[in-house]
């Protein structure tokens, strides 16, 4: 369905529906598709633009969906294409968008491209998937090594040699480096797109090609080491993925790609960058020139480091300087990540504070299912883990089931709404008094303010379109100003638990965003209370200040 506003993605509010976990329509305790359909009143009622939908498509589940054997059609837990096709029709006449997650590095290790490719050195698929022999000694190639821990290569029997895996064994990475894979993905994204989707979130997208050559990754300093995609504790860290991943051979495939869909108005491509050291500089690279990737998002703010005031600061300023001309997209939750109340041991009024925060920052943003609801880290027991990553890791990480557990829509009803059978994975009951009913019904709910931020980011165009301007820290304070031709804005938020003042920018302003709870002080220095923001409007046009 073509938009009127071809660039209705920049600035845009994207709401992440993990499809598992949203809402059961047939009491077999998973969600599923005809649930999203159901409850996407609740979602067009936030005011976001569109929802991303993890994926839906056929799979053994071993990675939840992440492992597809199938690109074109819907694994019968989740329901039929006749039920996809009416949950866009429904999101389209709500004023939804359509964002479906494709996962083109890798398949399933039962996709038929694989079992093919696995039977001969010379089958019609043998070059499909990295296939490499093993060293003298019977070793793998390389010193590669899979995210979900131990060696990314995996040796196959058959072929007599070992085949590329970045996550699991049972999730074999493709080659881009063949045409014919190249040719069958966009045929992928071609039959979805006439399926009437707007758009895709690409799945690791830095993955999709690795050295030809097939060259060791080089170590990576103690110091150099972060946290951001993949803890610590994961021998992962310790390399520089330079030969593994964040290959320059991605971007003429993203050409491609854009190129395919340029011929679907409208449409749109959020990508993934799953990279601890470069995220932000690859971000620009994949997003500038208009040619490749729409928007992009990395893991800066959704990574366990503290966000504070300077942490915000270097990171907008880092993100400016790598994509000038390109797009970020900002979250701080998702399906990877402890959701962020925990993660930052966030207070009710420091929740409140980092969705305006969010709705203010420059690109477009991605709100996970729950976070309006202020939900935190669940806490699942290690007998009722269904991630591999964590069980694989534990009890030093304990994985991404903590922010998957379902929905809560009911106080007081079985399982709070989501399922008439047994979920999947189990209700937090820290999550049930949190439901979206009892929200709706408490005017000082954290839902209500969701509703005023993503407002307040739609009814001014300098929030969802503007650049970003003076960049600043004072102690715990950071501020910007965001700028559009109509409309010039100054924010400043404190980030501590303790008032601070700061002076007034230069200039004539006023204070507005008295909905949202910012601060009213029309004279003299801003004195910000904990957690709290301002929002002040210039009395001169957006270019009148440069």
């Amino acid at each position: 369905m073509a938009h009127p506003d071809p660039d209705w993605w920049r600035g845009a509010v994207i709401y992440q529906i993990y499809p598992r976990s949203f809402q059961d329509s047939n009491g077999d305790g998973i969600g599923d598709l005809p649930g999203i359909t159901q409850r996407l009143a609740h979602v067009a009622s936030l005011g976001v633009d569109a929802i991303w939908i993890s994926p839906f498509f056929p799979s053994p589940m071993k990675d939840f969906g992440y492992d597809v054997s199938d690109y074109c059609g819907v694994d019968p837990m989740f329901g039929t294409l006749r039920d996809f096709d009416a949950l866009v029709a429904r999101a389209h006449e709500l004023g939804l968008k359509v964002l479906i997650d494709l996962v083109l590095s890798h398949t399933s290790d039962q996709h038929p491209w694989f079992r093919e490719s696995r039977t001969s050195r010379d089958n019609a698929k043998a070059n499909w998937y990295v296939w490499a022999d093993a060293k003298p000694d019977g070793t793998p190639p390389n010193n590669w090594l899979s995210i979900f821990g131990g060696p990314a290569w995996q040796w196959d029997t058959r072929r007599q040699q070992y085949y590329l895996h970045n996550f699991l064994a049972a999730q074999p990475d493709l080659n881009f480096h063949a045409e014919e894979v190249v040719a069958a993905v966009l045929a992928a994204a071609q039959f979805w797109l006439d399926r009437g989707v707007d758009g895709f979130r690409l799945d690791t997208v830095n993955f999709y090609y690795a050295d030809p050559d097939l060259r060791d990754n080089p170590a990576l300093p103690p110091e150099r080491r972060r946290a951001v995609v993949e803890p610590l504790v994961n021998p992962y860290s310790w390399q520089d993925h330079v030969n593994s991943k964040n290959r320059p051979e991605t971007l003429g495939f993203l050409r491609r790609l854009r190129a395919l869909m340029d011929a679907y108005p409208g449409s749109t491509t959020l990508g993934e960058i799953g990279e601890s050291q470069r995220g932000l500089e690859l971000l620009g690279e994949y997003t500038s020139g208009g040619d490749k990737l729409h928007m992009s998002y990395a893991f800066e703010f959704l990574s366990p480091e503290p966000l504070t005031a300077i942490r915000v600061a270097d990171v907008l300023a880092k993100a400016a300087e790598a994509a000038p001309d390109g797009w970020p997209c900002w979250a701080f939750s998702n399906h990877d990540v402890a959701r962020h109340v925990s993660r930052w041991n966030l207070t009710p009024a420091a929740a409140r504070a980092m969705i305006t925060l969010l709705v203010c920052l420059p690109g477009s943003i991605c709100i996970y299912q729950g976070s309006e609801l202020g939900l935190p880290e669940a806490d699942v027991a290690f007998e009722d883990l269904q991630d591999p990553y964590g069980i694989e890791f534990w009890p030093e990480y304990k994985g991404r089931d903590g922010c998957r557990t379902p929905m809560v829509w009911t106080d007081g009803v079985l399982n709070a709404g989501f399922s008439a059978g047994h979920p999947w994975l189990p209700i937090a009951h820290e999550h049930k008094g949190l439901a979206v009913e009892t929200a709706e019904n408490d005017p000082g709910a954290l839902l209500h303010h969701y509703r005023r931020a993503i407002a307040y980011r739609h009814a001014h165009p300098a929030l969802a379109r503007g650049r970003l301007a003076a960049l600043g820290v004072l102690g715990e304070i950071v501020t910007f100003e965001r700028v559009h031709d109509t409309e010039r804005l100054f924010f400043a938020l404190n980030m501590s638990d303790t008032p601070h003042s700061l002076p007034r920018p230069a200039g004539d302003w006023r204070c507005i965003g008295a909905g949202l709870g910012t601060g009213a002080s029309q004279d003299g220095p801003l004195t910000c209370g904990p957690w709290e923001a301002y929002l002040l409007k210039s009395a001169e046009p957006g270019g009148a200040h440069g």
